[in-house]
């Protein structure tokens, strides 16, 4: 092909593709099927790595993502981006109504759209192509994130044919539809389990809405990831010098015509009543919608009487946003069951009468822990009220009183283990239950080889929860040591029956040539973990990833830990009396040291290599403790954790008196966030950080 022709196909491509990507994302109308489309990508991409040269910054490629951006940067907003005010009554809605009423008269319309529950977004377009794309940040500055936003299908890099102006902002929120954000819980959920979580770390650890997701991807490094998580965007507000439309509902026509995607469920009132009826409809109706919608946004249409109106320090005076209140049903309890986790932890799960609750049907929701039963007064057969507002595990609120049977009784939490029958414990202090029979309770077993081989352990990853039970249930394997005796002849052929869901048939599954081989390389390939993370692989309890490190780093081998007593533990950074406890009552017991041994036979590192130990940088951060917790844009949280100790901090696992700092991204854990509060912890966010070791 020669570069004439190349250039005219990278043209034809690009025009194509456009077109396909404004059908399938803005339309919902495809008109070819997804593998013809991705053949049309794929040759664009070949033909541009070939005539680089022709390659545009607002191709169609610009979509599937792959620049990595460490630091984002702050951008002034030409226009404030300010907040709306709130209300979740009829009354203030009237009231908002009579101050507009007073301040321009009766003739005047109103536009109702609804508020996507996702993140603020501000796009300049100049000559027709997306320029630069800012977070809303603090109102009068937010952050560029260009090069993740072109991976959003539905936002045009280069708009239509139109009457568009030479240049011109337009605004819209990004959000994650409910089908992207389950898939991507789904798969959270599979990982963290092949991990060896229990139920309850796993619930967590999860994204805990769709609207915190969209937040936190749209800040991701890599621009792939953010491709990959399917991101959705409606516009609805234009801005320029001279906009050349009279009315709001003029501009949302216009935007659409030039290729953003507009919701299609605005609707021009002409009074408040107008308005309640329009709020009534979508109070019910936002639950049939594929994504989140927590209230709407009532705006003076005219542009001259926005004008008039103005604006006070916070917000414009000409609109006004109402919340939808949290949805909360009620349903029968039928029973509860309890889960064991790998620790022996016991976590009381509610079954439910199915019901359907924010657009999905509800079955289970937690009950945490004996004392939540106890507070909650649960009777089987109660009726209660649950409800999700804006997390993923639904939750019981309380008990509908009129509705109990007079002849109830109340739950009383079980005193042995559903799986194995050992008596059930629980210590001073402590809020679980715990089955104590690590050696005999299937859960536990299987759980403690699971963590075992996670990521974060042995990284093991051709090993998975599927497979450790299989090996487990045909007697092939009951310790972590186990996996480094196991034979090709032993697996091959094995088989394992997978139970269906409701309504799904049962399979059986066989580990074939392919599966047996990867699962031996990846057994010999976990030989070269270092030491530490042995350390924490193999369970000792309260010994997590930062407190297994700081122990290699002091002690530098098992031998010296295993038999260390436990004030000299406590001379160790960060190891208090109930981890020192803990890792003397491991090593007292002869068959953890006999799992230690055999690892260690099998070829395991059982002492720290020079390379484990962190380069320093600077002494900056000498004497002070941090508590890393959240998303962060310019680090993976192991990465901050790294540059704190290069640069002398020290890492905790958990807020305490001694915490000198909580750094806190995205999504930080709420309880973390309370214990600071209430023990003074100062919080750091990532750009205070980053002065701080400048």
């Amino acid at each position: 092909m020669t570069e004439s022709q190349a250039k005219k196909r990278i043209e034809e491509l690009s025009k194509e593709i456009d077109e396909h990507n404004y059908n399938y994302y803005v339309l919902d109308k495809p008109t070819i099927s997804d593998f013809q489309f991705d053949k049309l990508l794929e040759e664009l991409i070949r033909l541009e790595k070939e005539f680089p040269f022709y390659a545009s910054p607002d191709s169609p490629t610009q979509r599937v993502g792959g620049q990595i951006t460490k630091v984002f940067k702050a951008v002034k907003h030409k226009y404030p981006m300010l907040s709306l005010g709130n209300t979740y009554s009829e009354e203030e809605l009237r009231d908002f109504d009579d101050r507009v009423r007073k301040a321009i008269g009766d003739e005047f319309e109103y536009v109702c759209e609804l508020k996507f529950d996702g993140l603020s977004i501000s796009m300049h377009y100049t000559d027709g192509k997306l320029v630069q794309a800012v977070t809303r940040g603090d109102g009068v500055q937010g952050d560029d994130v260009t090069t993740n936003v072109k991976t959003i299908k539905s936002i045009p890099l280069k708009l239509k044919d139109g009457d568009w102006p030479d240049e011109f902002e337009i605004r819209g929120e990004i959000m994650m539809p409910l089908k992207s954000f389950e898939k991507i819980n789904k798969e959270i959920r599979l990982q963290l389990k092949e991990d060896g979580y229990d139920d309850s770390e796993i619930e967590d650890r999860l994204l805990k809405n769709p609207r915190n997701a969209a937040s936190g991807t749209i800040k991701m490094q890599d621009s792939s990831v953010v491709a990959k998580r399917n991101l959705d965007c409606f516009l609805y507000f234009l801005l320029g010098e001279n906009p050349g439309f009279k009315t709001h509902e003029e501009s949302l026509k216009k935007a659409k015509e030039w290729g953003f995607k507009v919701s299609d469920h605005y609707k021009l009132c002409k009074s408040m009543d107008e308005v309640m009826k329009y709020l009534l409809h979508w109070d019910k109706a936002r639950h049939d919608l594929p994504y989140e919608t927590d209230g709407v946004v009532i705006k003076i249409n005219s542009l001259r009487q926005q004008r008039d109106l103005g604006f006070t320090a916070k917000s414009p005076r000409w609109a006004i946003a109402y919340k939808f209140k949290s949805e909360s049903v009620s349903t029968q309890l039928l029973s509860i069951s309890y889960q064991v986790g790998r620790t022996g932890a016991i976590t009381p799960v509610a079954n439910l009468h199915p019901v359907l609750l924010a657009g999905t049907t509800v079955k289970r929701a937690t009950l945490h822990n004996a004392d939540q039963i106890e507070k909650l007064d649960l009777r089987i057969g109660d009726f209660v009220f649950v409800e999700k507002g804006g997390e993923i595990i639904p939750k019981i609120t309380e008990v509908d009183l009129k509705r109990r049977d007079k002849n109830s009784k109340p739950v009383r939490y079980i005193s042995k283990c559903p799986e194995c029958g050992t008596a059930l414990v629980r210590k001073e202090g402590e809020s679980l239950h715990y089955c104590t029979n690590e050696l005999g309770c299937p859960p536990q077993i299987k759980g403690r080889i699971q963590h075992f081989i996670s990521r974060r352990a042995m990284d093991i990853d051709s090993l998975g929860e599927g497979k450790v039970e299989m090996l487990y249930d045909h007697g092939l394997i009951k310790t972590p040591a186990d996996l480094y005796w196991l034979s090709h002849q032993q697996m091959l052929g094995l088989e394992k029956i997978i139970e269906g869901e409701e309504g799904e048939k049962s399979k059986k599954i066989s580990l074939q040539e392919k599966s047996v081989q990867k699962i031996l390389a990846g057994i010999e390939a976990s030989k070269e973990i270092p030491f530490e993370r042995v350390l924490y692989a193999i369970g000792i309890r309260y010994v997590g990833e930062t407190v297994a490190k700081k122990l290699a780093f002091h002690f530098k081998s098992m031998d010296a830990i295993s038999i260390a007593t436990e004030e000299e533990l406590m001379h160790a950074e960060e190891i208090g009396e109930k981890i020192a406890e803990s890792i003397v009552d491991f090593f007292k017991e002869k068959r953890n040291r006999k799992l230690v041994e055999e690892l260690k036979e099998a070829g395991l590192k059982m002492k720290l290599s020079a390379d484990s130990i962190p380069e320093k940088i600077s002494s900056k951060l000498n004497g002070l403790s941090f508590v890393v917790s959240g998303v962060f844009s310019d680090f993976s949280r192991d990465e901050i954790k790294q540059v704190i100790e290069q640069h002398g901090g020290k890492n905790q696992s958990g807020v305490s008196a001694k915490t000198d700092y909580l750094l806190a991204g995205d999504e930080a854990g709420p309880s973390k966030l309370e214990k600071a509060k209430k023990l003074n912890v100062k919080v750091m966010d990532e750009k205070e950080f980053l002065k701080l070791i400048h």
